[in-house]
C-alpha cells in the first residue's frame, strides 16, 4: 500500500477535528491525543464509525514497512500548519520545509565525511525543522531539543515517536543552564523579539545596555556555548539582525567567536511583508585549526518553485565549497 500523504492528513485531520469538538479542546491539543492514539492501544470514545475508521486507516498506514519517517514528519506538518492558522500565540509557527531542505543540505555538505553527529534545536517547537533535518543528513543523528511551551513539546514528542527518530527533550526556558555536553551542530529558527527575564539576561555577553534584551541575540550566544569548538550553527534570522539596535555588540561577539560562512536571503515572496523577511545564517565556531572563509557565501535565495533558478543557486553554493576547501 502506497504512503499516499494527502489522504493520511485527511484521515489525522477527521479524528483530530473530531477529539476537537467531543473533547472541547484547541486543534493543537486535540492532536497531540490523535497522534498518541495512533500508536496506542487505547480506545477513544468515538462518536462515529468514519472517524474510528480514520483510526483505523492511519494505524495502518503509519506502521506500514514502506512508510518513512520524513512521509510521516509531513503529515504531521500539515496538521500543524492548519492548528497554527487558528493559533493567538506568536510562537505557534512552522518553519517552512524548503528552509530545512537547505539547512540540511547545507549540515551535509558541511560535515560529509561525519557518521555520528549530535544535533540540537534550542528553540524546538513542534521539532518540525529538527526532525526534517535529521531525516535529510547521512549521518546516523541524536537530536536534542529543548522549548519552554507545553503543547509544542508534547507534539514534539508524539512526531518524534511515530517518526521513530532518536531525539531528548528539554521542557524549559532555554535561555537558562541546559544539562547537555556541547553538540555538533545547531539548527534554530530564531524566536524574535524582547527577553522578558531581566535576571537571565544579565548573566549573557549580549545582554541588554538598557532595557530588555533581544531573545534572538541570546539565543545565539547560548547556542555557542552548547557548541564543540568548530561545530557548526545554522540560524534563520530577521534579515535587520545586523542593521537593529544592539546589532554593534552582536557583530562584535561573532567576531569574537565564530567565523560567518555563509548568508542565504529567503525569498521575499515566502514572507508577508518585507519586515517578516528572514535568512539563513551560517556559522562555525572558532577552533584550534578553523580559519575564515576567503569569502562569505552572500546569495539571494530564488523561489524554490523555480527549478531552475533553485538548480543554479544549488550550483553557486557546490562551487563556493570546492573554492573554500571545505568539502
Amino acid at each position: 500500500m502506497s504512503f499516499d500523504i494527502e489522504k493520511v492528513f485527511s484521515d489525522l485531520d477527521q479524528l483530530t477535528s473530531t477529539i476537537e469538538e467531543t473533547e472541547n479542546e484547541p486543534y493543537l491539543e486535540s492532536l497531540i491525543f490523535a497522534l498518541r492514539a495512533i500508536q496506542t492501544e487505547e480506545a477513544l470514545d468515538l462518536p462515529d464509525k468514519k472517524t474510528a475508521d480514520s483510526l483505523a486507516s492511519l494505524k495502518e498506514s503509519f506502521y506500514s514497512e514502506d512508510t518513512t519517517s520524513e512521509s510521516i514528519r509531513k503529515v504531521i506538518q500539515l496538521a500543524l500548519i492548519k492548528g497554527m492558522k487558528g493559533s493567538t500565540q506568536h510562537q505557534h509557527v512552522v518553519t517552512p520545509d524548503s528552509v530545512a531542505m537547505f539547512m540540511g543540505y547545507f549540515i551535509q555538505k558541511l560535515m560529509p565525511e561525519t557518521k555520528q553527529l549530535r544535533l540540537f534545536d534550542p528553540a524546538s517547537g513542534a521539532a518540525n525543522l529538527l526532525t526534517a533535518v535529521i531525516n535529510q543528513v547521512e549521518a546516523d543523528v541524536t537530536g536534542y531539543g529543548s522549548e519552554i511551551d507545553p503543547t509544542l513539546i508534547q507534539l514534539a514528542v508524539e512526531s518524534a515517536n511515530l517518526q521513530e527518530v532518536e531525539i531528548e527533550y528539554f521542557h524549559q526556558d532555554s535561555l537558562t543552564p541546559l544539562l547537555l555536553e556541547p553538540v555538533d551542530a545547531i539548527v534554530a529558527d530564531l524566536p524574535v523579539g524582547y527577553y522578558p527575564n531581566d535576571e537571565q539576561a544579565a548573566k549573557f555577553e549580549l545582554n541588554a545596555d538598557e532595557g530588555h534584551a533581544y531573545a534572538h541575540h541570546l539565543f545565539i550566544e547560548q547556542s555557542m556555548m552548547y557548541t564543540k569548538e568548530a561545530g557548526y550553527l545554522l540560524f534563520v534570522i530577521p534579515n535587520f539582525l545586523f542593521t537593529s539596535d544592539q546589532s554593534d555588540k552582536l557583530q562584535k561577539y561573532l567576531h569574537n567567536h565564530a567565523h560567518i560562512l555563509a548568508l542565504l536571503q529567503l525569498p521575499l515572496s515566502m514572507f508577508s511583508s518585507e519586515q517578516h523577511a528572514k535568512s539563513i545564517l551560517v556559522l562555525q565556531k572558532h577552533g584550534k585549526d578553523t580559519k575564515p572563509p576567503k569569502q562569505t557565501l552572500m546569495a539571494q535565495l530564488p523561489s524554490f518553485r523555480d527549478v531552475n533558478k533553485t538548480h543554479n543557486i544549488l550550483q553557486k553554493i557546490d562551487d563556493w565549497f570546492k573554492s573554500e576547501k571545505r568539502e
